[in-house]
């Protein structure tokens, strides 16, 4: 099921759990983020835990109040722990593959952790915080933080194309988490979704629908190189991106 174009009549409707929603976000981050904080004492996985029970929550008020919902197809190749090639086209994924993956840590831009109080809190979460203004820096810092994180069991999450795209479009993807794949010897899992199509970039209205996540097989990069591996992911998330965009949108 794909986006439907809305009516006049019904925008104001849209528009008006679009302003729920978005209060929903709001207040349940106010309370979330304190737990966070005062969960700093405690273990990584309660830290965790408690940041991701946010996400999954985020997600079951974007269902029940926009009545925008996901289904999954490849969920079975789940398995162990590796790095995860996401397509980046909306905010909705960033909440979502924490319902879909377990335990995960995400490469993001370092601004983020200056942001008072969110950042804090996404500190004790340990992301790989990078400066994507130095490139070598980035991709040598990707690598040592990245191979510690999936040999204590977590997933690492990376968008290859490193920003949101908007639906239709493609961006570069970036050698970085294809390199640490070679060089930590984890596999890869592609994942492929159409999110922008309904909670589009920098937009304020979320349309209601099903989002359709396709979960590839795992890439063993211990037999091909770097720039191979990232070769490969790409052609198989951009040709599931040709079969589950709306074209007439």
């Amino acid at each position: 099921m794909t986006q439907a174009k809305p009516s006049s009549h019904n925008l104001f409707s849209l528009g008006l759990r679009s302003v729920i929603f978005s209060a929903f976000q709001v207040v349940t981050l106010c309370i979330f983020v304190p737990l966070v904080l005062l969960s700093f004492p405690f273990s990584y996985s309660v830290r965790y835990s408690i940041a991701s029970a946010w996400a999954k929550l985020v997600i079951k008020g974007l269902s029940y109040i926009c009545n925008l919902n996901f289904e999954v197809t490849g969920a079975e190749h789940i398995k162990g722990n590796g790095i995860i090639f996401c397509k980046h086209q909306s905010a909705w994924e960033t909440f979502a593959l924490q319902v879909m993956f377990p335990e995960q840590s995400w490469v993001l831009k370092r601004e983020l952790l200056w942001i008072p109080f969110f950042g804090w809190a996404l500190a004790l979460i340990q992301p790989i915080a990078i400066d994507r203004s130095k490139k070598s820096k980035s991709f040598r810092q990707i690598i040592r933080q990245g191979t510690d994180r999936l040999q204590s069991g977590r997933w690492v999450v990376i968008f290859p194309e490193g920003t949101r795209v908007a639906p239709g479009e493609r961006g570069e993807y970036k050698v970085g988490g294809a390199l640490l794949a070679e060089k930590s010897g984890y596999k890869v899992i592609p994942v492929a979704h159409n999110a922008g199509e309904f909670w589009k970039r920098q937009a304020f209205i979320k349309y209601p629908g099903t989002i359709q996540v396709r979960i590839g097989e795992m890439i063993d990069s211990r037999s091909i190189s770097a720039r191979e591996l990232n070769k490969q992911a790409e052609r198989w998330i951009e040709g599931q991106m040709d079969e589950i965009s709306n074209k007439n949108s």
